[in-house]
């Protein structure tokens, strides 16, 4: 008689398989890790051939070809000057590959050679042009000298010499040559304080002024058309000085004499 472990007979083995998690009550799978294949040797070297191919053609379409070579040269924002000036100034490379156009050596050129340039832009225009976009510097002021006028730019620069002075810009008259105001100041502040005064003119004003006289840092003086003077002083309260003069010049239409070195406290005579 067998005994309570002994197994009955003809009793049915339950057969193997995947184990069941107590949890889900299904058997657990295992997915296959993926694995990468490696290019072969013979693919790294047909990759490597093909870029250094690709790259060699692109170096040479850029410098070897004539596909892309400077043909043309455009200057463009001129005003006193022409284009063919500008051109003729940047003395660029023609028929040089455009992408080996040196656009910093240009524009070096162009303000070292034309002086009345205030900014440049140099640009590549692909395929075969180069763009020039300049800006030309403005007078504020005239210095006469020897029968001709240098142009005085609001930063104070002079910057060309003309034959002819340009229509509405005012003289610039310096008598400071032995004040003491000069060798305090010294001629160049004292010239940039005279274009900081004719730049906070306004326009209807600006219009009739003939010349603007700097005989000290603290005394500028206005001579407008019609024989008429206005004591600026200095530049300081430009645009304050400036709204005032508007005004008195409107309200007292027969006053040849104004003094707005004090904004606060105008003054204003008939001779």
């Amino acid at each position: 008689m067998a005994g309570p472990t002994t197994a009955r007979r003809g009793a049915k083995k339950s057969p193997a398989g995947p184990r069941s998690s107590p949890r889900s009550g299904g058997p657990r799978f295992r997915l296959p890790t993926p694995r990468l294949r490696r290019p072969s040797r013979r693919g790294v070297i047909i990759i490597a051939v093909l870029a250094a191919l690709l790259g060699g053609f692109g170096t040479w379409v850029l410098y070897g070809s004539d596909w892309l070579r400077l043909e043309q040269v455009r200057a463009s924002g001129t005003d006193v000057l022409t284009p063919a000036e500008v051109v003729a100034a940047a003395a660029a490379p023609v028929n040089a590959p455009l992408a080996s156009v040196d656009t910093d050596a240009v524009r070096r050129r162009l303000l070292t050679r034309l002086p009345r340039l205030k900014s440049v832009e140099v640009t590549r225009s692909w395929p075969h042009a180069l763009g020039l976009e300049v800006t030309e510097r403005t007078p504020e002021l005239l210095l006469q000298t020897n029968g001709k006028f240098e142009e005085v730019d609001a930063e104070g620069i002079r910057f060309a010499t003309v034959s002819r002075a340009p229509k509405g810009v005012p003289l610039l008259n310096l008598s400071v040559s032995d004040s003491p105001s000069s060798r305090r100041f010294g001629t160049g502040r004292l010239l940039r304080a005279a274009v900081t005064v004719a730049g906070d003119l306004p326009a209807a004003v600006r219009k009739d002024v003939r010349t603007v006289r700097v005989r000290s840092y603290d005394s500028i003086t206005l001579e407008l058309a019609g024989g008429r003077t206005v004591m600026w002083g200095s530049r300081e309260q430009g645009a304050e000085k400036a709204k005032v003069l508007a005004g008195l010049l409107k309200a007292a239409r027969d006053a040849h004499h104004f003094d707005i070195s004090v904004p606060s406290a105008p003054a204003v005579s008939g001779s």
